[in-house]
């Protein structure tokens, strides 16, 4: 049974940083691709960042490149999101992620990332960026 286990959310100031972790079991990591994804209330869930396994190839929302980065460590099958500079439209639940299947490159939608459905999910952990 595939689980995953987010930790490092919290409270931070306007131009801080917090690194996310999610880790897994029942899965290697390094076999499959890796997603974080946000969701504010009221609002869809939306693709901040993965990473395909097959070529290394990440993907940011446009709003958060530069500022977050994707990361594994395939010894600690854990995942990692940076995050620096927040800004407080980062807001929001975070969740980590592998996908199901794969739908085409440039498919977009609330669980889809770097052409990727996404269909196995952390529990969440909440980031307030607030001064």
């Amino acid at each position: 049974q595939v689980q995953l286990v987010e930790s490092g959310g919290g409270l931070v100031q306007p131009g801080g940083s917090l690194t996310l972790s999610c880790a897994a079991s029942g899965l290697t990591l390094d076999y499959y691709e890796i997603g974080w994804f946000r969701q504010v209330p009221g609002k869809e869930r939306e693709g901040v960042s993965c990473l395909n396994s097959n070529d290394g190839r990440t993907y940011y929302l446009d709003s958060v490149k530069g500022r977050f980065t994707v990361s594994r460590d395939n010894a600690k099958n854990t995942m990692y999101l940076q995050m620096n500079n927040l800004k407080p439209e980062d807001t929001a639940v975070y969740y980590c992620a592998t996908p199901g299947r794969f739908i085409r490159d440039g498919a977009v939608g609330p669980t889809i990332c770097g052409g990727f459905e996404y269909d196995h999910w952390g529990q969440g952990t909440q980031v307030t960026v607030s001064s």
